[in-house]
């Protein structure tokens, strides 16, 4: 079977790093900006002791931002994936436990949150969506190597990993050096 070229390898990744980066800005300006909704959605779970509800809540937007800066400019790439896929795989376990329990809540992963009436829950749309948001990370995790990243700029990844392992440089001048070492 053809492998596809490293160009459009790279391209793909950069785009789900992109692609997630946005997911976690938006994500989190949403929440920063309406604390109050925040900490009505965190408590809205009935997972956490009230004394955790309003540090999670606080600390909830501000990790979302962090790691949507790392993912835009390109640092610690796979590190950074790993704990978006953890992150992501805590908020489906959330949601799921809501659904299981017959709780009624709008998840808040994008503002809102906290309780709502009976049949306005969308949990199977709110799972799948984090679900294919998980996927770009797991992409990430697998194959970090992007266009225009600090992690390629700054040469992290290079050398034994071998062609997967590492973050292309983001310039055709690294780049071509990166083919030619077989990376």
């Amino acid at each position: 079977m053809r492998r596809l070229p490293q160009p459009v390898l790279d391209t793909i990744g950069t785009l789900a790093r992109l692609g997630l980066a946005a997911v976690w800005f938006v994500s989190g300006g949403v929440k920063i900006a309406d604390p109050g909704q925040t900490y009505l959605a965190v408590q809205a779970y009935d997972v956490l002791p009230h004394a955790l509800v309003r540090p999670v809540a606080t600390a909830l937007p501000l990790l979302e931002l962090v790691l949507g800066l790392l993912l835009l400019v390109g640092l610690a790439t796979r590190w950074v994936a790993g704990v978006a896929l953890v992150l992501l795989a805590v908020l489906v376990a959330g949601i799921a436990q809501s659904w299981a329990r017959g709780l009624s809540i709008d998840c808040g992963c994008f503002g809102g949150g906290g309780q709502v009436a009976e049949g306005q829950t969308a949990y199977p749309q709110e799972i799948l969506r984090d679900a294919g948001f998980a996927l770009l990370a797991v992409w990430l995790l697998v194959r970090p190597r992007t266009w225009i990243s600090l992690d390629g700029w700054l040469g992290w990844g290079r050398g034994n990993h071998g062609e997967d392992g590492g973050n292309s440089a983001g310039t055709p001048d690294d780049y071509s050096t990166n083919i030619a070492e077989g990376n």
